[in-house]
């Protein structure tokens, strides 16, 4: 069961507006233009400094997040149980598309065509759940494409060959120690980075300056420092992250690694490269053997600008010792070399390699806000149409068999409409107002009682914005062979959102459902285009201009997955006809 009160929400600005305000560590840069460390870095302990990212999730015994509000990847527990870090449930909402391939490339290359969102042009409004106007930060956090990395210091810690299937875990062997690569792109409306989920654009000193237009992208690693069966998980380190944004020149904003994160390293620069609403978007991620590390090139085919990250050693990227936190330059490379059904993640809730999901649960919007957090413009509670049309968040607690107060922050971290989050985001820069009073629930591992934005009919409808965003279009992924770009061979539906539900029993699947008990009495799905131009490409949301695989039905039954975790419900594997489109 989890902890009564969650200290995290009422310190959450550590890596916020404090942070912003009051920025005294300085950085040690190289000829590069590469900030390596902290000046509060090296503890006695030997895992970096007071503040990192030892924990995505925020829960380190020995140090306090920088970000808080940073969607991690989810592990599954021990025997096909739930996670708990430090004893908090630290569950997601990520309804997966996975492409399968046994061929050989398929699971070290990849590349993803994809249009974003454009959102309406008025503000969001908080008035009818179902009815109102919204923008697409409200429904997803952080769209990711997704690539399981070798890491012999994750879990189960054992070796790992690069782009090898022999890594893939059996019913008589662990896996190789495997990290959770994800690519993910951040909507525009809800500034700064650092505290809450979306990109600032450098350089305005303005003090009218709107902002809230753009995207920006990061590459995101995380690793589990837990032993085979999760028979111990170090509390100092349970699942460090590196994070970097994609920049025009290559070079991080400040140190990736999970020892060394700075607020430099969430901070986005001149450097920093950002996409218009409804721009067209190329992402390509292979193992760059001339350095030995994945690089990720992300190009805007709209603007023609482009940038890049690569995940190794020489741009501060480490890998985490298990036993003592402390990092070691590392660079990560591909686990596999194809994305075949049995090569996943193997502590991941979702069983995956290739795929893309929608980070969900992550808005609640608000007539007004409580709690204030003493110092911040932070508040821990919502209120509203959207909170009052169910119990408050934090009663519903996975893991519990009835209702239980979790925290009474259990909403938050909360910000108002138009705070500016104290005001400068970096350098003078100001900082966008946020568009809509609203609460990201990153303080109880989600929207547990589903009331928020993402349950609700107020997904993309059309591919023209009206009340609500345009859908994406994502192209179906192709990886190159023999000099040609190929496509995958089949997809999985899969999500992990029953393990966030109290009623689902992870050891049975009873209780399990999609889309969950909630007021909306919705749950978005894939649509896959039927006719014309666009014929096989995927769209989110409320689609229905092409096959919908049965709308939420389409993600299956509980413990389809292929990991025995029923927290995750899957499909089984649809083949993808020559025509490109999956099979009906």
């Amino acid at each position: 069961m989890r902890l009564p009160v969650r200290a995290r929400g009422l310190m959450l600005r550590l890596g916020g507006v404090m942070s912003i305000l009051a920025v005294a560590a300085a950085v040690q840069v190289n000829s590069g233009g590469l900030a390596l460390a902290s000046a509060s870095g090296g503890s006695a302990w030997g895992g970096g400094g007071p503040r990192g990212e030892l924990d995505c999730n925020g829960y380190s015994t020995v140090q306090s997040a920088i970000k808080i509000s940073l969607p991690c990847a989810d592990p599954h527990g021990a025997n096909g149980g739930r996670f708990y870090d430090n004893g908090y449930y630290v569950g997601h909402d990520e309804p997966n598309l996975r492409f399968i391939s046994t061929a050989y490339g398929s699971g070290s290359e990849v590349s993803w065509t994809e249009t974003l969102p454009t959102d309406p042009t008025q503000l969001p409004t908080v008035k009818k759940p179902g009815n109102d106007i919204t923008h697409f930060f409200q429904l997803s956090v952080a769209p990711w494409f997704s690539m399981a990395l070798c890491d012999p210091h994750s879990y189960p810690q054992l070796p790992c060959t690069p782009s090898d299937n022999a890594n893939a875990p059996t019913s008589t062997f662990a896996g190789g120690g495997s990290a959770f690569m994800e690519l993910q792109f951040y909507p525009p409306g809800f500034a700064p980075f650092a505290d809450s989920v979306s990109c600032n654009i450098p350089g305005s000193t303005n003090p009218a300056y709107q902002g809230n237009q753009d995207w920006c992208a990061a590459l995101t690693i995380d690793s589990l420092e837990c032993t085979n069966h999760f028979a111990y998980c170090n509390p100092k380190c349970e699942e460090p992250v590196n994070f970097a944004f994609i920049q025009r020149n290559g070079v991080p904003t400040g140190p990736p690694s999970p020892q060394n994160a700075s607020l430099a390293s969430f901070t986005p620069n001149a450097q920093t490269l950002f996409f218009g609403q409804g721009d067209r978007i190329q992402t390509t991620l292979f193992d760059n053997r001339s350095v030995g590390a994945l690089e990720a090139v992300v190009k805007d085919l709209t603007t023609g600008q482009s940038g890049y990250m690569i995940a190794s050693a020489q741009n501060g990227f480490m890998n985490t010792n298990d036993g003592t936190c402390a990092g070691t330059p590392y660079s990560f490379q591909p686990e596999y070399s194809s994305a075949s059904y049995q090569n996943v993640v193997p502590w991941a809730a979702l069983a995956t390699d290739i795929s893309t999901t929608f980070e969900i649960g992550h808005f609640t919007p608000c007539s007004s806000l409580l709690n204030p957090v003493n110092g911040t413009t932070q508040y821990g509670e919502c209120a509203g149409p959207y909170e009052s049309s169910t119990a408050a968040d934090g009663t519903n607690v996975p893991g519990t068999t009835s209702p239980a107060e979790a925290s009474p922050n259990g909403d938050g971290p909360c910000f108002a409409a138009g705070d500016t989050h104290g005001g400068q985001a970096s350098g003078g820069e100001v900082t966008a107002p946020n568009e809509v009073s609203g609460c990201l629930n990153f303080n109880d591992g989600g929207d547990l009682d589903y009331d928020g934005s993402g349950y609700w009919q107020d997904w993309p409808n059309s591919l023209v914005a009206n009340r609500h965003p345009s859908t994406m279009v994502i192209q179906p992924p192709s990886y190159m062979a023999n000099g040609h770009s190929t496509g995958y061979q089949a997809i999985q539906f899969q999500t992990d959102n029953p393990a966030s539900d109290y009623r689902c029993n992870v050891a049975t699947g009873s209780g399990c459902t999609v889309p969950p008990p909630s007021p909306g009495s919705f749950y978005p799905y894939w649509t896959q285009v039927t006719k014309g131009a666009a014929a096989c490409d995927w769209e989110f949301g409320n689609m229905s201009n092409g096959n919908t695989f049965g709308g939420s039905a389409q993600y299956g039954t509980a413990g389809n997955a292929g990991n025995q975790y029923f927290g995750t419900q899957a499909s089984n594997p649809i083949p993808i006809g020559s025509n490109g489109c999956a099979a009906t």
